[in-house]
């Protein structure tokens, strides 16, 4: 099975409480320009879908970062909860919310193009360019 159903997380602090009723095992690296300045590196997160709760609502700071999505985080610890799409409410979270890392693997990494040089991960995944991301998942306008 590649989800975890029920998944259960919480920021560093531990202000906020993130239920999913789903996630996904496998990890995507984000190489973009927004998530490495945000985070100081790649954005290491899991696709968690559009059924997700939070308690500790009062803690969370979204930020406003596109067109299509928003970024959230814990205004207590800073730690990153979420990237969530606007047109789906499909929500990316940090993979670190969740523990038990041993469930989950990296397969795919985007932005792969605005990687910089001083890093790279050994895992085989799939690399897809900004282009290559947006003509696959960007909203099409009528």
């Amino acid at each position: 099975m590649n989800e975890i159903k029920n998944g259960k997380g919480n920021c560093l602090c531990g202000s906020v409480q993130v239920n999913v009723s789903k996630v996904k095992k496998n990890v995507g690296a984000c190489h973009c320009s927004m998530c490495r300045k945000w985070g100081g590196g790649p954005l290491l997160a899991v696709d968690c879908g559009t059924d997700v709760s939070f308690e500790g609502n009062e803690n969370i700071t979204v930020y406003n970062s596109s067109e299509w999505a928003e970024r959230g985080f814990c205004s207590k610890c800073g730690s990153h909860l979420f990237y969530r799409l606007k047109e789906t409410n499909q929500y990316i979270m940090s993979v670190g919310l969740f523990g038990d890392e041993e469930q989950f693997f990296l397969d795919h990494q985007i932005f792969i193009d605005e990687k910089p040089h001083f890093y790279s991960f050994a895992e085989e995944t799939l690399n897809m360019t900004g282009a290559e991301v947006f003509a696959k998942y960007a909203p099409k306008s009528d």
